[in-house]
């Protein structure tokens, strides 16, 4: 066994203790992603079972290994003595720190009876976040409405949907997915209706409550045993940021800056409220959480001339899709091919091998698992299979990945339509898959997306700005019954409403970010109540207004509880990133320009998390990263911030 081995070296060298360490774990890595892999995919419910099962056993081998004291001993003597070994490579050196950090996180260093309490905490971790996880696959909550309650919807949404007969009429089965809640809400004229899809989805898997209280508890005692006041310091540990402070600052910086226009902003949708039910003959109330999306198109609609449904005639799937391909392919300099006879899980799936354009070099495969279907993961999300790696032989392993998204499948008469939003969420994923597949590292403990958290989402929120750019959603449309491309006007409806709401977002996200300080940069959490924190924190930050009705949206939001727990504000400190990225460059040089594609290929893309992601972005941006564009982006400049 490689661990036995490395712990009996009585003369540590990196040869013989990383090197060995590194290339099971780049092994290993592969057969978790596939097995974890089929419980977000899998329709068969024994195996999503039997994939969460694996997935904790092999976890719980995992932190055994990685609190062996006698395999820590050996590291460690390699991590001292680094100083004195000048042929190492700077990503050696950084996979021995990686090692070093990562054996004290599991407790080693500790008495015994501590460091077991770490390994209990670690698999008892693993079990509530699988659980939380298999509590909303498992989910297949629906509500009942009738055409006339949907009305605002279009045929295609009601079409997807089955019926039944109850209490004599006809009824719609509405799944309470994410991508149908979205709809109802952005559509739906009644507010009723709205209002009980709201409640509906906002009050899924209660179950989940206290498994989150439980591991905020765990989180905290862990992050004591091994030397931190909190959960939130500890992770922070090694992240751009480096301090919960810093995070602090820069949030509180951001809704400051934002909430006078918020306010107003909501005023305004509440004004358009008071207008419409008033044009309707019914009586006003309140502008609560189930308006603020219908509010917002409604007033997109009269102030650009924009219509959601109108809009999404022009972006059917399958051409949209192979429209922005088309795009990645001329700004990475790639050239990506359908795999047709390729292995998949579900008929849905759609395999694609990427090759460099001028040559005949393999990159790397990916999957695109875009359709709902009952148990699947709603996404969207883009999942890893398999890293990429150098062997010992030089030759390379190549990189997989799979994109996850919850669309409505296509009918008869309707094909599978995009609204703007999907249209981000696909180019945010593929952003994030582009990020494996480009990436090349000497170890897969650095390759791609797994950079540090607080910059993994840059480039895919980067690859957002295309979804904006008048000739980029030009060139991807393709009406589906006429093929004819966008009208200029929609389009120009299209930029500007995505940009009122990204404003909304920014501020939800800035709404997120606090509440996971507030549960994860505490030492009071005996007798935290998550939903009430959630509820009251939302309202006073957000100012959404959920009235008489008691949710908790925290149960399925699994970011809090694994992908993102005390890192919330990632997406956040990413965009300062993102901004800059795009404005100085793209913007500035041409979003077609293939040098600066293969710029930001070479410097950001290929290095994965080899490097310190601010060299990266030195190197790109010809200076050290600002937050200059992303200030322009919620208010004029103001020279006395600094969110760097």
């Amino acid at each position: 066994m490689v661990f036995d081995c490395v712990a009996a070296q009585t003369n540590p060298t990196f040869e013989n203790v990383i090197v060995p360490l590194a290339m099971q774990d780049n092994e290993a890595r592969t057969d978790v992603c596939l097995v974890s892999l089929f419980q977000y995919v899998s329709e068969d419910r024994d195996v999503r079972i039997a994939s969460a099962e694996a997935d904790e056993r092999i976890y719980a081998h995992r932190t055994e290994l990685f609190a062996r004291e006698d395999v820590y001993k050996s590291v460690h003597e390699i991590y001292k003595n680094m100083d004195n070994t000048p042929a190492l490579e700077d990503e050696d050196r950084r996979l021995v720190a990686l090692y070093e950090q990562m054996f004290r996180s599991y407790g080693v260093g500790l008495d015994q009876i501590k460091r077991e309490r770490v390994t209990e905490i670690f698999n008892r971790l693993t079990e509530l976040e699988t659980r939380f996880v298999r509590n909303i696959t498992d989910d297949h909550s629906t509500i009942l409405l009738t055409r006339e309650e949907l009305k605002g919807l279009g045929d295609g949404f009601i079409d997807a949907c089955e019926t039944c007969v109850d209490d004599e009429k006809e009824k719609i089965i509405v799944p309470l997915n994410h991508s149908e809640y979205l709809s109802v809400l952005g559509h739906a004229t009644n507010s009723n209706t709205r209002k009980r899809m709201y409640a509906a989805y906002k009050t899924k898997c209660p179950d989940n409550i206290p498994l989150l209280e439980e591991a905020i508890r765990l989180r905290l005692e862990k992050a004591q045993l091994l030397g931190y006041s909190t959960h939130a310091e500890l992770v922070l540990d090694g992240m751009v940021a480096k301090t919960p402070e810093n995070v602090l600052r820069m949030l509180e910086d951001l809704w400051s800056k934002m909430k006078k226009r918020f306010q107003e902003r909501v005023d305004e949708l509440a004004v358009i409220k008071e207008i419409d039910t008033k044009h309707a003959m019914e009586p006003n109330d309140e502008l609560f959480s189930w308006d603020i999306g219908f509010y917002l198109n409604l007033n997109s609609e009269f102030e650009y001339g924009y219509n959601a449904s109108e809009v999404e005639d022009y972006f059917p799937v399958k051409h949209t899709v192979e429209a922005l391909l088309e795009i990645f392919q001329q700004m990475l300099g790639v050239r990506i091919i359908r795999a047709c006879a390729a292995s998949v899980w579900h008929p849905d799936v759609e395999a694609y091998e990427v090759w460099e354009k001028s040559e005949p070099v393999f990159l790397g495969h990916f999957y695109l698992d875009l359709y709902a279907r009952k148990s699947k993961y709603a996404g969207p999300t883009m999942l890893p299979i398999r890293s990429g790696y150098q062997k010992l032989d030089g030759t390379r392993e190549y990189p997989a990945a799979a994109l996850l998204t919850g669309f409505t499948k296509s009918t008869p008469t309707r094909p599978t339509l995009l609204d703007h939003d999907d249209l981000e969420t696909i180019v945010h994923e593929l952003g994030h898959v582009f990020h494996e597949i480009c990436s090349l590292t000497k170890w897969g403990r650095f390759h791609g997306i797994r950079v540090e958290h607080d910059f993994s989402e840059a480039p895919s929120q980067m690859m957002e700005n295309w979804c904006r750019d008048p000739s980029v959603l030009a060139r991807i449309s393709s009406h589906y019954e006429t093929g004819q491309t966008i009208p200029s006007n929609l389009v120009q409806a299209m930029v500007k409403d995505k940009n009122d709401g990204a404003f909304v977002d920014r501020m939800a996200n800035t709404f997120y970010s606090l509440y996971d300080m507030a549960i994860y940069n505490t030492t009071d959490v005996a007798n935290m109540d998550v939903v009430a924190l959630y509820n009251s924190m939302r309202r006073d930050i957000s100012l959404f207004n959920d009235g008489d009705l008691h949710t908790f949206g925290v149960a399925t939001d699994d970011n809090f509880m694994d992908n993102y727990n005390a890192e919330y504000y990632c997406y956040l400190w990413s965009e300062v990133y993102s901004a800059d990225m795009f404005a100085s460059r793209f913007l500035a040089e041409g979003l077609d320009n293939e040098k600066t594609g293969m710029d930001y290929r070479r410097e950001i893309l290929q290095p994965g998390a080899s490097r310190d992601p601010l060299l990266s972005l030195e190197l790109f941006l010809g200076r050290k990263p600002n937050s200059d564009a992303f200030l322009r982006l919620i208010s004029p400049p103001d020279p006395d911030s600094d969110l760097e």
